[in-house]
């Protein structure tokens, strides 16, 4: 759809001047007459051509604007002032432009859900259907307040998993770089040397030095092997098949598998628990917390909860079979069904398993941080202990 630039001004005698998105001159006109603008110009804006990857907007500044917007509509403001005043603050120019976009779309006459939804890589579809459930039920500023805080929680819990993965990878960055570091360019100093002497060398000296001369020959095929192996991976991460492998693998991986599992139950019931209490049905609620899993067998799991739930079940029983969920969260949904109460106790279930995941990023990170620097100390130990092992065996001889 074209771009075009218009000026022109209100039946106040104020200038006014902006872009919009419509088929034709005409249908932009009738726009403008509708908001009661008198167009003086209207010019085609030319195609902008830009090669972008990702939507360059970070999902805290989407909590961030959820949680400003929420507040001034609360505060009474009109909502198009609301997302005009938005907009205009805004650092990020791509963030800005999209909230503009949805300005003019509710301008023009679409409801805020309807304008959101056309910005589905930064407004996914829970909030999409939390803010369609607010507008339908008249209490669109609880709603987005209700939406601000699950997307605060959400963040955070998202930036404690990620927290826990960073430590452990910088230090096994460094290892790797110290260890290849030293068998380029510390090891063949020592060859040289040993090489003058013309001693023979012991079997761990001569197996590093193998190592190190095998890296220095091979370098650009081992660089471009990795890096082809590395995109070989993402790819096929991306696949549905490998998608699931990655998913199953880490959910019953020694070590991170507990993290994951507590992640995923944190986010199930905390986005369960919100759709819920804003009004969306059951199995639209399981639907669209399905899209927003992050974990393919969950998702999975949640699609066969959806299908039973079609057929007349109670959650309990589908959710329970699928034995991705621990006993305890099953039994308290129950409890939350036959009581019904059950966005109150997935909310709590949320909270609980959000500090759980706060142990286990804590348990992860003091069973790693000892693996890696053993594993540190016995491979850049042991390329020193084999390096000087024919220097004791020189001074031995005299």
């Amino acid at each position: 759809m074209p771009v075009f630039e218009y000026k022109g001004k209100t039946l106040a005698g104020a200038a006014v001047k902006g872009e919009l998105k419509a088929n034709t001159r005409n249908d932009l006109e009738r726009v403008l007459r509708q908001n009661r603008i008198i167009v003086s110009t209207i010019t085609k804006k030319a195609p902008e051509i830009q090669i972008k990857f990702g939507t360059g907007i970070k999902k805290i500044e989407v909590s961030r604007f959820t949680r400003q917007f929420a507040t001034m509509i609360g505060a009474g403001l009109p909502m198009v002032q609301c997302l005009e005043i938005l907009s205009a603050q805004m650092e990020n120019k791509e963030f800005a432009k999209i909230v503009n976009q949805v300005r003019e779309a509710v301008q023009g006459g679409a409801t805020l859900s309807e304008a959101l939804a056309r910005h589905p890589k930064v407004f996914d579809p829970l909030y999409t259907n939390m803010v369609e459930a607010g507008e339908v039920g008249g209490a669109l500023d609880t709603i987005l307040v209700r939406l601000a805080g699950y997307r605060e929680k959400s963040d955070k819990l998202v930036r404690k998993v990620k927290g826990a993965m960073v430590y452990p990878a910088v230090i096994v960055v460094v290892a790797a770089g110290v260890t290849i570091g030293m068998l380029a360019f510390i090891v063949p100093v020592f060859a040289k040397m040993f090489g003058g002497l013309g001693a023979d060398l012991p079997g761990p000296t001569q197996f590093v030095m193998s190592i190190s001369n095998f890296l220095k020959a091979q370098a650009l095929y081992l660089i471009f092997g990795t890096i082809g192996i590395i995109g070989a991976f993402i790819w096929w991460k991306r696949t549905p098949a490998g998608a699931l492998i990655v998913d199953k693998t880490l959910l019953v991986s020694p070590v991170l598998g507990n993290l994951v599992r507590k992640s995923s139950v944190a986010r199930f019931t905390r986005t369960l628990s919100t759709l819920l209490s804003s009004g969306v049905s059951i199995l639209e609620a399981l639907e669209i917390t399905a899209k927003t899993a992050g974990n393919l067998v969950i998702s999975n799991a949640i699609n066969k909860l959806v299908l039973a739930i079609a057929e007349g079940d109670t959650i309990t029983g589908p959710l329970r079979e699928t034995q991705v969920f621990p006993p305890m969260v099953t039994q308290m949904i129950s409890v939350g069904e036959k009581t019904g109460g059950l966005d109150d106790m997935l909310s709590k279930i949320a909270d609980f398993y959000d500090e759980e995941v706060d142990d286990a990023v804590s348990a992860l990170t003091s069973v790693i941080e000892p693996i890696i620097i053993v594993f540190m100390g016995i491979v850049i130990g042991g390329i020193l202990i084999a390096m000087y092992l024919p220097m004791f065996d020189i001074i031995g001889k005299f």
